[in-house]
């Protein structure tokens, strides 16, 4: 049995098993976190060894749940002592395809794997009973190449789900792919609505503090060269926008095969270019207290890293950027790097999720573990929980 915040919770025994195991099997004293590279006052260090983490989402009641890409799982994190370290690391669900993307709607936990949207109602209070997943929607495409989502409500209500291109280039017939749909989740039946296209694979969006703008990453496409071309930031102002894929990538480069069917089609630019194949996933805008004012209002992104760069010329991403908005405009700079040495990756970024505390989580799918990033101002070196 497990006490969290004035509940006592009682585990199936096999699952909870198979968490300590697993726990036991993952060293996280052994990850080089004196390579990492802050800022000067920042810290980083492990607040969860869990299998595969891409998206984070939170609970009502400070619970961290994350969802995986290859292990089929979806975990709960819970920091008991409130030592910024989560010492229980829960199995919620298991064998699904692909369950990467998790977003909370009041105390309802909603889980993107593939084709289906599921969902564990009163999440908090059904830890210690939790059974199979309900599977609320079941329309979206079950191709795997770019089947993994990350999902979020909007400030509309409505649950955004990106559905990326089952190619690396292509022009498919069905709509849906290449894009970002939105769900009523509360109507009967669920209907999606193309909110954006020509997105070829967008993995991580917020929406801006003050516009109330989407802002999302989206992944380049492969195989036109080492330097191009380059991921995107993208701003969606409104529903009905075009972003290019797969007739122009980036702001100009026309695709071989593709841009000269581009025609009259209105296409909107990306906001900034990212590096090329650095692989943008998760952002978060800063909105909490801890970090000095000037990273206030300011977008972090986690870059995956790239996966077939030539060696010779050296991979890309593996960092938290920063994206600025300066005198001069959006200005793009690295935050946190150094999970790439001699060209070679331990660690993996995926998403970023801030928490009340105004410090950062950050996910991390290669190293199997969950950072926590904290301001104290001092010069002090990455370690154990602080």
């Amino acid at each position: 049995m497990i006490e969290y915040g004035g509940v006592v919770y009682k585990y199936r025994r096999l699952i909870l098993l198979s968490v300590l195991i697993y726990i036991g099997s993952v060293s996280s004293d052994s990850l080089p976190l004196h390579q990492l590279n802050l800022p000067a006052g920042f810290r980083i260090a492990v607040f969860a060894k869990v299998e595969n983490p891409r998206q984070l989402a939170i609970s009502q009641s400070g619970v961290i749940f994350a969802g995986s890409r290859k292990a089929g799982k979806v975990h709960a994190l819970i920091d008991q002592d409130g030592d910024a370290y989560a010492e229980t690391v829960l199995v919620l669900a298991e064998d699904l395809t692909m369950p990467s993307g998790l977003a909370i709607r009041g105390n309802d936990l909603y889980i993107a794997a593939l084709s289906d949207v599921l969902k564990i109602s009163n999440i908090d209070q059904r830890l210690n009973q939790l059974k199979d997943p309900e599977i609320i929607y079941r329309g979206f495409p079950n191709k795997r190449h770019h089947g993994w989502k990350f999902i979020d409500f909007g400030p509309d209500g409505l649950l955004y789900v990106p559905v990326g291109a089952p190619c690396n280039i292509c022009l498919s017939d069905n709509p849906v792919f290449a894009s970002i749909q939105t769900l009523d989740v509360t109507a009967q039946p669920m209907i999606l609505q193309t909110f954006a296209s020509g997105v070829r694979n967008s993995v991580g969006f917020t929406w801006h503090p003050e516009t109330g703008h989407l802002w999302f990453t989206d992944n380049g496409r492969d195989l036109l060269g080492d330097e191009r071309p380059p991921c995107e930031l993208n701003e969606a102002s409104q529903r009905g926008q075009h972003f290019g894929y797969p007739f122009i990538h980036g702001s100009s480069i026309a695709d071989p095969k593709f841009g000269k069917k581009l025609g009259k089609l209105q296409t909107t630019a990306p906001i900034l270019e990212l590096g090329p194949h650095v692989a943008p996933l998760g952002i978060a805008f800063y909105e909490g207290d801890q970090f000095p004012a000037d990273y206030r209002q300011q977008l972090f992104i986690a870059e995956h890293g790239s996966w077939n760069r030539s060696p010779s010329v050296g991979h890309t991403g593996y960092r938290i950027s920063i994206a600025r908005q300066t005198s001069r405009g959006l200005e793009y700079d690295t935050f946190i790097d150094g999970w790439l040495q001699d060209n070679k990756a331990w660690g993996r970024p995926a998403d970023i999720l801030e928490l009340a505390d105004g410090s950062l989580l950050i996910s991390d799918d290669k190293a199997n573990v969950i950072y926590r990033v904290s301001y104290s101002g001092d010069d002090i070196h990455n370690g154990p929980p602080g």
